[in-house]
């Protein structure tokens, strides 16, 4: 199973909670989603932001009341400052719903084919994502440029998983250069994000597993007079040095 837990042991009483959470998230967002689409237009960018996350608040607290899934933050004082482009590592959807709550309102760069889901997508459009297509590379790295210091400049944080792609428990993957670049051009400061969700929600599994998740947040990173390629080797080598687990040494060197 991909991007599962190594020696995860997993229970019938797991199978059980996690079937469990996986109905009642879903039933929970796709009402919740259909209320966000109607009300939403009418409020404004900050209230917009508190309702559409009231499912994600259920969400969490669905995932440590059922699933006995326990989240610890290492930093948080570090995200009370100035706008930032906020750069994460990405092992499941926990983290794009936590940082919602941890850092909001926020704008999230993402795949715009995510906006195309029913309900879920419909919900998010609302949020001023910033939307790119991966299948157009320098379009893309622009977008994230141009949309990105337009929402850093209205002190609103920018956040990025530069992988792209959901890695498995104890890997970090090739960085993206999209955050970085958007940093250094606009000389707003990084804060690094290092944790280990997938531990707990594993990508492309519907099973969610007893534990706890880690979160550790860096101070600002200054990006002035720094070059892409300096900021994404700094922002790197802090998520793999502070990750809260056994790294394979092969994958992340």
């Amino acid at each position: 199973m991909s991007g599962f837990p190594r020696n995860a042991r997993v229970t019938r009483n797991i199978r059980v909670r996690s079937l469990l959470f996986f109905l009642l998230y879903n039933l929970a967002g796709i009402i919740h989603s259909v209320i966000c689409v109607l009300i939403g237009p009418f409020l404004s960018f900050k209230k917009r932001h508190v309702l559409v996350n009231l499912w994600t608040r259920f969400a969490m607290w669905l995932l440590q009341w059922l699933n006995g899934v326990r989240f610890k933050v290492e930093g948080r004082e570090h995200l009370q400052g100035q706008a930032a482009v906020i750069i994460s590592n990405h092992q499941s959807s926990w983290e794009t719903f936590y940082l919602q709550l941890l850092v909001g309102p926020q704008a999230t760069v993402l795949k715009r084919e995510l906006l195309w889901l029913p309900f879920f997508g419909w919900a998010l459009a609302l949020l001023k994502p910033i939307k790119i297509d991966r299948g157009k590379g320098r379009a893309a790295l622009k977008a994230v440029v141009q949309q990105g210091e337009d929402r850093l400049r209205s002190n609103i944080p920018v956040v990025i998983y530069p992988e792209g792609s959901r890695q498995p428990p104890g890997r970090i993957g090739h960085f993206n250069s999209g955050g970085a670049l958007l940093a250094s051009r606009s000389g707003f400061p990084v804060i690094a994000i290092s944790h280990n969700s997938g531990d707990c929600w594993p990508a492309r599994s519907w099973l969610r597993l007893p534990g706890t998740i880690t979160l550790r947040v860096s101070p600002p990173m200054d990006t002035r007079n720094k070059d892409a390629k300096t900021v994404t080797r700094e922002v790197k080598h802090w998520i793999v040095t502070n990750y809260p687990g056994e790294l394979d040494k092969m994958d992340n060197d």
